[in-house]
């Protein structure tokens, strides 16, 4: 029998209360994210708890972000490396992440992260021709949907075996499973979602989290 829980209402509080790890940093940055065009960007602190979770389970070191906004995925993966540890981010627009700058430098984590203002394709085409093709542990892809296959596939170049790619708004506030639906972005991600359920380099889960997340492993 298949179920899938639906947390709100009273529910809701109640993970909060007794899973939720928050910090007052990370409040006031989802607060001042809220407030603007595109909000609903922004992951959110379940998510990022898991992200940063996950990071430490496979111990990783050095990651790259895909889609960055105002830095909240970020400093959750930030603060789960060790102070080693390097992130490379990637986005288009220096107002958003002129925000992230600021959380990242008050955390004291801006030593670890990289900020690459260029289209996402290009970064990660660098960062392979650099050498680290099969040298990262963690990617997180969160940008344009039309290019989730692209990213998927340089991002599965440069983790190393064992290493995660993890791909957000999976789900697509159900818009996946209405074929009805012929939206471009939705297209792109339905697309994705069936080559990911057979592609022999990955072992494969769907995270309840958020707008879904899938957990991408690579042999």
């Amino acid at each position: 029998m298949k179920s899938w829980p639906r947390i709100d209402g009273a529910l809701s509080d109640y993970v909060d209360a007794n899973w939720l790890r928050d910090d007052p940093l990370k409040r006031r940055l989802r607060q001042e994210t809220a407030k603007m065009p595109g909000a609903g960007m922004q992951i959110s602190a379940h998510q990022g708890q898991q992200i940063a979770l996950l990071a430490r389970l496979i111990g990783a070191r050095r990651a790259v972000e895909v889609g960055t906004f105002t830095g909240y995925s970020a400093l959750c993966i930030a603060e789960a490396l060790p102070a080693d540890g390097k992130l490379w981010c990637c986005d288009v627009s220096d107002d958003w992440t002129r925000i992230a700058r600021r959380y990242w430098k008050e955390a004291g984590l801006d030593g670890r992260i990289e900020l690459n203002l260029a289209p996402a394709i290009e970064t990660l085409d660098r960062l392979a021709a650099e050498g680290l093709e099969g040298q990262l542990d963690l990617a997180f892809i969160d940008a344009d949907k039309v290019n989730y296959d692209a990213y998927y596939e340089r991002c599965l170049r440069l983790v190393r075996c064992g290493g995660l790619v993890l791909i957000d708004n999976v789900l697509w506030g159900g818009s996946v499973a209405n074929l009805a639906d012929t939206d471009a972005d939705t297209q792109a991600i339905r697309a994705l979602n069936a080559k990911l359920e057979t592609d022999p380099r990955v072992d494969l889960a769907l995270l309840a989290v958020g707008d879904g997340m899938t957990c991408a492993v690579r042999r």
